[in-house]
């Protein structure tokens, strides 16, 4: 037996013979369905709003994007969501659906601390730095149109 040094270079050779290969036409597959099927969920939701309610084209979006908030933060609560984010891979990160799973992760974590000083302040840990960055970039941007139209 060859009394090998198994240096940084050479344990990353060794240990990616014996990962298993990704199926990225599977994955990607799983992905295009379950993010189709979370999209085909949203538009049945809307046409709800729109036939049900009464509702217009405009105002059944506000009500679409909280009822779908709302099922994935309860989906993460009974642990589903995770589950469907490990089949499904990107295709569970639809953008309104992934955002509420990982704000509702985040502050399920600290659950044991209690719901003020565990749940709520956490709630907005990973929401804050996106409500953030979107208020701020939203500012920038309107002013940048508001000086365009001054000058143009």
């Amino acid at each position: 037996m060859s009394d090998q040094r198994i240096d940084e270079n050479n344990f990353e050779k060794i240990s990616k013979t014996y990962q298993p290969k990704p199926n990225y036409v599977l994955n990607c597959f799983k992905a295009f369905v379950v993010g189709g099927l979370i999209c085909v969920l949203g538009e049945l939701l809307s046409e709800m709003y729109i036939h049900w309610f009464n509702f217009s084209d405009e105002e059944a979006g506000n009500p679409t994007v909280a009822t779908l908030i709302l099922l994935s933060s309860l989906a993460t609560g009974f642990g589903v969501y995770d589950k469907l984010g490990q089949f499904a891979g990107a295709g569970s990160a639809v953008p309104v659906t992934g955002f509420a799973n990982s704000v509702t992760s985040a502050a399920l974590e600290y659950k044991s601390e209690g719901y003020v000083l565990g749940v709520a302040t956490n709630l907005f840990k990973l929401a804050g730095s996106v409500i953030v960055f979107g208020v701020v970039s939203a500012y920038v941007l309107g002013m940048i149109r508001y000086i365009w139209s001054l000058i143009f």
